[in-house]
């Protein structure tokens, strides 16, 4: 192998998710006690409604969906492996997660867009926003090229891509699981890492909040005060 592949693969692979982790959490705990009421969504809602209804439902409802497919294959691989024995199950999950894939990211693209078409919301759209639309763009749009161009993922995540995962959870990592995989494969890891490594500098972190009360508490109001007109001055 090429030594400067091998210092490649050893730092995408082994030093950047220690790295992104690493920062994840300093940063995460920092900014919980020092900035406490920065861990919020910061919505623009009250700026303009529609776009932002049809753009973050399915966002949210397809990224959940497909981290959720993520975490089983995670923790539970082999069973994965044994669903996906009968072809018709594996053809189910597979386009499942095609389809939630898509749904996200037809909802990031129209978060994007909202953002950029708004005056109001690019307004308030900050640079640390811009950098991490561009990650979720990359992380989504490569994970539905995999699907597309590189099938069965669930069946060589849970073989090769599991195995990788468990090596950095265990402090042993070992990259030979996933420097053969294809390189769009690669990218979506590595972007992965940067993702992790970014999120607490966003508005991500208020998923890190138990988000329950916002099941059962009452509709926000917002009232628009304004002088009648004609009114004195």
């Amino acid at each position: 192998m090429n030594p400067a592949q091998n210092y490649l693969d050893q730092f995408l692979f082994v030093v950047l998710p220690y790295l992104a982790l690493v920062i994840f959490f300093v940063e995460t705990i920092r900014r919980y006690r020092e900035q406490k009421f920065t861990y919020s969504s910061l919505s623009s809602q009250f700026l303009e409604n529609q776009q932002h209804f049809w753009s973050l439902v399915p966002f949210h409802y397809g990224i959940l969906v497909v981290l959720l497919g993520h975490v089983v294959a995670f923790l539970l691989p082999a069973q994965v492996l044994a669903w996906n024995q009968r072809p018709l199950r594996l053809y189910v999950l597979e386009a499942s997660a095609l389809v939630f894939g898509i749904l996200s990211l037809v909802g990031i693209f129209t978060i994007v867009i909202r953002r950029t078409a708004d005056l109001k919301v690019r307004t308030v759209t900050s640079v640390a926003d811009w950098i991490l639309y561009v990650l979720l763009l990359i992380q989504i749009g490569s994970g539905v090229y995999i699907a597309v161009f590189h099938p069965w993922g669930s069946s060589w995540f849970a073989a090769s891509a599991t195995p990788y995962l468990w090596s950095i959870v265990k402090l042993n990592p070992d990259p030979t699981y996933v420097i053969a995989l294809p390189l769009a494969v690669k990218l979506h890891i590595v972007n992965a890492s940067l993702v992790i490594g970014f999120f607490p500098f966003t508005r991500l972190v208020h998923v890190l909040v138990v988000p329950n009360p916002y099941l059962w508490r009452k509709p926000q109001v917002v009232r628009w005060y304004c002088r009648p007109r004609g009114a004195a001055r």
